[in-house]
């Protein structure tokens, strides 16, 4: 079996998808905030939406047009998250909804919708519905870059990703684009992902590939412990290809582990440009009873502020993720735990391993990518996150958000 060759492009990589990006005046800054992304043929969808109590309108919305039958286009607005909206919100999503389905000529209820930004403020729906009229003949499979800059809040660089494979020795195409950088955590957080692939898949196959990409991708990843309103993950597949993936199988698993390669990639992108960030950390939890407890011990590790901020200081405070793994809830015996940076034993079955090997640490800190591994020594249970540290930039740019 080939490898899967990678792309230059994001969401339009596939057959049949076109995107544009513009600016509607949303954002104070002028930079591009609305974006569209359309298939000339309808969609088999999949979904994944926050668990927050509070989930804002454009989630609400989505989730019940992806349930109800074939989506075609989803029209998405960052600087306004409309959320926490009450009624008025409910009827701006709709509003974005029908505006997007009557200048596509289809059904309002083929449109999905998602918006990011700040909470409780009302959507300017008004810059919107002016902008539209720009953003329809702009569509093309070169706008997928347009799209994925107007999608950005506070994110540093573009997320995009596309990759193509052999599935029964024809090609197949998916891709995706990805905004986040604050409010990350697992179950979502400020994070919107659309993904797109023209190969043929049923929306019940669909959806249990999303949900297996996500353990490995999107719930793996922590910028600063929080999740909020606005959080969606969609997978639109149109069968422009004309490959049929199977529910069960070689194939399925093949067209499975690339839409997990896809999602897990914008993921890495997401928790690597956290606000503020300085390092790029992968996490590995090894040893423990089972992947739930792994999964348990290293949310309290990547959650951890102390954990964080020595991770930006570059100083080896073996310490506070060792005292993070003993808040976790999870029996664990000090005796059994090691702990490694870089390549550096700081602990080996509980025992310090001293000031020489704290400078290996401390040098490994230094580099933009840093590895920790804790083994528990328990069992077999094993997880792998990626997060990043926490800088006197993430709190600036945090107390500033609204102005």
């Amino acid at each position: 079996m080939k490898r899967p060759e990678p792309l230059a492009d994001g969401v339009t990589a596939p057959k049949g998808f076109v995107a544009s990006g513009i600016a509607a005046g949303i954002k104070k800054n002028g930079r591009p905030d609305l974006a569209l992304l359309f298939s000339a043929s309808p969609c088999a969808g999949a979904g994944v939406f926050t668990r927050n109590q509070f989930p804002a309108a454009p989630v609400r919305l989505s989730a019940r047009h992806l349930a109800s039958g074939r989506v075609q286009a989803v029209l998405i607005n960052s600087g306004n998250a409309n959320a926490c909206t009450g009624p008025q919100g409910e009827q701006d999503a709709l509003k974005m909804a029908s505006l997007a389905a009557r200048g596509l000529g289809i059904a309002r209820r083929s449109v999905c919708v998602a918006s990011t930004g700040v909470i409780g403020e009302p959507l300017p729906l008004e810059k919107i519905a002016g902008a539209l009229p720009s953003l329809f003949p702009s569509l093309s499979r070169e706008g997928g870059h347009l799209a994925a800059e107007a999608i950005l809040t506070t994110d540093t660089q573009i997320k995009q990703v596309a990759f193509r494979a052999e599935i029964s020795g024809d090609a197949v195409t998916l891709g995706g684009m990805a905004k986040g950088a604050g409010m990350i955590h697992p179950q979502l957080a400020t994070l919107l992902a659309f993904v797109t692939t023209d190969a043929r898949v049923d929306e019940q196959t669909l959806g249990r590939a999303l949900r297996e990409a996500m353990e490995e991708s999107f719930n793996r990843i922590s910028v600063d412990g929080d999740t909020s309103t606005n959080d969606m993950v969609l997978l639109l597949a149109n069968g422009r290809s004309g490959v049929t993936v199977p529910s069960r199988g070689k194939d399925y698993r093949i067209f499975a582990d690339l839409l997990t390669q896809v999602c897990q990639q914008l993921a890495q992108k997401v928790a690597w440009d956290g606000e503020g960030a300085t390092k790029r950390v992968t996490l590995r939890i090894e040893g423990a009873r089972n992947r739930r407890e792994a999964i348990q011990v290293a949310n309290a590790v990547v959650r951890s502020p102390l954990v964080k901020t020595a991770l930006f200081g570059e100083d080896p405070n073996w310490g506070r993720i060792i005292a993070a793994a003993g808040s976790s809830g999870v029996s664990l015996a000090l005796s059994r735990i090691s702990l490694w940076i870089g390549g550096a034993p700081l602990v080996v079955k509980g025992a310090a391993q001293g000031k020489e090997a704290e400078a290996v640490a401390a040098r490994h800190l230094k580099e933009r990518d840093i590895e920790l591994c804790l083994t528990l020594g328990s069992g077999k249970g094993a997880v792998r996150y990626w997060t990043c540290d926490l800088s006197l930039d993430y709190v600036r740019i945090n107390a500033s958000y609204r102005s």
